[in-house]
């Protein structure tokens, strides 16, 4: 075994532990110190395979992201819901997601070019999942490039508002009344171009 394998394999270890340590502790529980100390190592030890916890918590979540197959342009309208539920189930890594994104938008962040990248990914996979749905028009009139960037703020802007009072927010039923929305047909009027309607007994 070379010397690169075995270190692509030890920090896969790392990773797959911070993944523990982030479900059984949740973000601010998941410190480089309780992440050594799962595989094995010195913090000074993990460093060498991780510079920082951003670096670590970037790692982590691309590789969640292969789990989820994100993007996957396999994905149906229809199934992004079993996606929001399967969410709701590790609150851990939805709260480790949502707090680095939040951190991502200032200049420099460490996890800026990684969520940069990631969310023209989504938005494409987005737009192709609602291609596949609804053709080139969604029945509220938009096209799915248009409609993509909603959905994806749906998705994540839920998570926040479920993270911060869970008794209150649905979050797998708030977005399936947003894709109730989304396939909704637009009154005729709402359309441009379209004829006023006729008073009441007219036409």
């Amino acid at each position: 075994m070379t010397t690169r394998t075995r270190s692509e394999e030890r920090r896969a270890e790392i990773v797959r532990a911070a993944l523990e340590v982030i479900a059984e502790r949740g973000y601010r529980g998941a410190s480089l110190a309780a992440v050594a100390e799962r595989v094995g190592l010195t913090q000074q030890g993990l460093l060498h395979y991780f510079p920082t916890k951003e670096a670590l918590l970037v790692a982590v979540l691309k590789e969640r992201d292969q789990w989820d197959a994100v993007p996957n342009t396999q994905w149906r309208v229809d199934l992004l819901t079993s996606l929001v539920e399967y969410n709701a189930m590790r609150p851990g890594i939805i709260q480790t997601f949502s707090a680095l994104l939040g951190e991502s938008v200032t200049e420099g962040h460490p996890a800026r070019e990684f969520f940069t990248q990631r969310y023209a990914a989504v938005r494409a996979s987005m737009a192709s999942v609602l291609r596949a749905e609804y053709g080139e028009r969604l029945p509220n009139g938009l096209t799915p490039e248009r409609a993509a960037p909603l959905l994806v703020a749906v998705m994540d802007g839920l998570q926040y508002q479920w993270l911060l009072d869970p008794e209150s927010v649905d979050m797998p039923g708030a977005f399936r009344d947003f894709l109730t929305l989304l396939g909704e047909n637009p009154p005729p009027d709402s359309l441009p171009g379209s004829p006023p309607d006729s008073p009441p007994g007219e036409g």
